[in-house]
């Protein structure tokens, strides 16, 4: 959910692009851009989401291609967009009004909003919230679809996370890097690569030379953290492109690499520092309670007043474990006179937390309200282990799952394509009619 709220927070920080495009007189703009199946893409609906993304690169416009080249790949990704749309579609994927309504309401307070007040950002700025609503149905769709499709074709193995493993393939700590990109447009001609080059090599030069690298970045970068100084953070192994981290083993701190080429352009990488991996200490706690739910039977008034009484009966000299099973609303640990077993701190939500740090081991705490109910509370013990080894199983099996499913869904995009019947009317774009074109 959370790239799914990213793309929507981006649409709502977008939306005066869009009411722009929809105030453009649409006798000039409406005509059909593609074919595919049983959907149209309308010129009305392209020039839309161009305008989308000239607004999000409005400050580095020279970061985008030529506008034809814009419109041919901001097709592109409003074909996949619907192809994907009808898949779930037509594989009974549904969305049901109250998760829309869920996530306007996460929309709205990533933005310090209710959801009457994003309405209003919205109509403002001239879009329909039922378009809006439609986009929040789409883009939940497609989200639910990649799901369905990385859970049935996605698996990892005990075996495969032993191979990765034994190999070193998850690497442990943090760098924190600085970065300068020149960007090469996709079908660069060698003439732009050598200039590209070129320039990468001269501002090489300059920063070992003397130039502050922070300033070097904010004069000759193209990357979206330019103004940053290049700043890229501090970033894990797995969370960097692999040949970023592959330059910066090799740099002492404060070093920085000659240019290198990638796919988008040279880069030009500095180590600023470096964390080494560290032990995964973790405190585990070892906790019993007793829980009275609150129901249309008991009233809040009544849980908390058997709460205070048992309490009471357990400070008096009654036994622990028999009022949990007799008393307990919480049927995983009544019957285990209320214990809890070893548990990390948080694993029981924020009041429980919070009630082990008031509480000594061997005292009862006092009662306290959870969305659960009313509780007592008593700890029995604390202990720290070393949880290292099972963290890196963790990190290996999400680093083989993350790889599979971004292999696996891009197999499925390409299927659902070439299955599609798609015809091109775009002016000047390449593409025939027919299947998969």
């Amino acid at each position: 959910m959370n790239k799914l709220l990213a793309t929507l927070i981006l649409l709502l920080a977008l939306a005066a692009p869009f009411a722009q495009a929809q105030l453009m007189p649409t006798e000039k703009l409406d005509g059909i851009v593609a074919v595919l199946d049983g959907d149209v893409i309308l010129r009305s609906e392209l020039e839309r989401q161009v305008a989308t993304v000239q607004a999000q690169y409005a400050n580095n416009p020279q970061q985008l291609p030529p506008r034809a080249e814009l419109e041919r790949q901001v097709l592109d990704r409003l074909i996949m967009s619907k192809l994907q749309v009808a898949r779930a579609d037509e594989t009974g994927i549904r969305i049901a009004d109250s998760e829309i309504d869920q996530t306007l309401g996460q929309i709205a307070a990533q933005n310090r909003m209710d959801v009457d007040q994003l309405r209003q950002a919205i109509t403002r700025q001239g879009m329909s919230w039922e378009q809006f609503r439609h986009n929040v149905h789409d883009e939940s769709l497609i989200q639910k679809l990649r799901q369905r499709v990385v859970q049935s074709r996605v698996q990892v193995s005990d075996t495969e996370i032993e191979l990765l493993l034994k190999n070193g393939g998850v690497q442990r700590g943090q760098l924190h890097l600085g970065h300068i990109q020149i960007t090469l447009p996709d079908g660069a001609s060698p003439e732009q690569i050598a200039a590209a080059q070129a320039k990468a090599e001269d501002v090489s030069r300059q920063i070992r030379d003397g130039m502050d690298f922070a300033a070097a970045a904010i004069r000759y970068s193209d990357a979206q953290n330019a103004l940053d100084g290049g700043d890229l953070g501090w970033r894990s192994y797995d969370e960097l492109p692999p040949a970023f981290a592959e330059i910066a083993e090799k740099l002492q701190i404060g070093q920085s690499a000659p240019p290198v080429r990638g796919p988008n352009g040279f880069h030009i990488i500095k180590l600023i520092e470096r964390r080494e991996a560290t032990s995964d200490l973790v405190t585990e706690y070892h906790a019993r309670h007793i829980l009275v739910r609150i129901t249309e039977i008991v009233s809040a008034a009544q849980a908390e007043k058997t709460i205070r009484d048992l309490r009471a009966r357990i400070l008096a000299g009654e036994d622990f474990a028999k009022l949990a099973k007799e008393f307990s609303n919480d049927t995983g640990t009544a019957n285990l006179g209320g214990d809890m077993g070893w548990f990390v701190k948080g694993a029981y939500g924020s009041k429980i937390a919070e009630m082990l740090t008031e509480t000594k081991v061997g005292e009862i705490s006092e009662p306290f309200l959870s969305d659960a109910g009313w509780h007592i509370l008593e700890p029995l013990a604390t202990r720290t282990e070393d949880k290292t080894a099972e963290a890196e199983r963790d990190k290996a099996r999400q680093t083989l799952g993350s790889r599979k499913a971004e292999e696996e869904y891009g197999n499925f995009l390409r299927q659902i394509r070439a299955e599609a019947y798609i015809e091109i009317r775009l002016p000047g774009a390449a593409g025939a009619s027919g299947s998969g074109s």
